[in-house]
């Protein structure tokens, strides 16, 4: 078995992206060019409880194993059952059901970190959005690292934690960004630390794009909560919980319903 670092997803046309979508049914693959959705499908058949991707590489969380794909395979790489996985550099962090964290860079040769006092909702690099706050996985250790009530995070660019008092963006410690019920804080991998040129934040009701230093109100087309947004080159991609598909070139959110349901994410290798 090659490395987890050398996993990497292959196979994409020029021209297209495949985004891979979280659910109860399974992974599903979706080719986009620019906004228009090509084939999709189930690439693996699974209970899909998370899915993470940087520089290539897909990995996802599920009920038996963290499966990392590789070519067209998806291997089991031996952490054991998983709420939830993220990606930080060339190790994987995934949080176990009694809420336990480990790191691996090579499969099945997991370090454990440490553990989480409350239940965790969402991975993204060495943050950890959990039910009494973030959590930060530093020097082999995990230490609490504020908040409250986190219900997902963000890394690229300036780290973000959506929480059921607000939106907040990490600086000379966690300042505030806007108050509300927020669910969910995404950005592009490809920004520069300190910058949120894409990024987005959504409540139950509302979908928030950054744009000139302000969160502003975007338009969906859809009236179920966006659960999922992920960045491929001039596109932004979105899943809403009901399981449709949204992409947006910069002329407006076009959609394709997928036919899934318990949505757990989207991502974009």
């Amino acid at each position: 078995m090659v490395s987890i670092d050398e996993k990497r997803v292959y196979g994409d046309r020029d021209g297209e992206t495949t985004a891979y979508v979280a659910s109860g049914q399974g992974v599903a693959a979706v080719s986009v060019s620019d906004d228009l959705v090509g084939e999709y499908g189930i690439d693996r058949a699974c209970t899909a409880l998370d899915v993470a991707a940087a520089d290539g590489r897909l990995a996802v969380a599920t009920p038996t194993d963290v499966l990392v794909k590789d070519g067209e395979a998806y291997d089991a790489v031996g952490f054991g059952p998983a709420v939830a996985v993220g990606i930080d550099g060339d190790a994987l962090v995934a949080v176990g059901p009694d809420w336990s964290v480990a790191r691996a860079t090579e499969p099945d040769e997991w370090e454990a970190v440490g553990a989480v006092d409350s239940p965790v909702r969402a991975v993204a690099g060495d943050l950890i959005a959990a039910e009494n706050g973030v959590y930060r996985v530093r020097d082999g250790e995990v230490a609490h690292a504020g908040l409250d009530d986190a219900r997902d995070v963000s890394v690229a660019g300036t780290p973000l934690a959506a929480t059921g008092e607000g939106l907040y963006r990490l600086g000379a410690g966690w300042m505030s960004q806007a108050g509300g019920e927020f669910r969910l804080a995404a950005a592009d991998r490809a920004a520069a630390p300190g910058d949120l040129d894409r990024a987005h934040a959504a409540t139950r009701d509302h979908l928030y794009a950054h744009a000139d230093g302000e969160w502003a109100s975007v338009d969906v087309p859809v009236p179920d909560p966006v659960a999922g947004v992920a960045y491929a080159p001039g596109a932004t991609y979105a899943v809403a919980t009901d399981g449709t598909f949204l992409a947006d070139a910069g002329d407006g959110w076009r959609t394709q319903p997928l036919g899934l349901t318990e949505i757990g994410g989207v991502a974009v290798p």
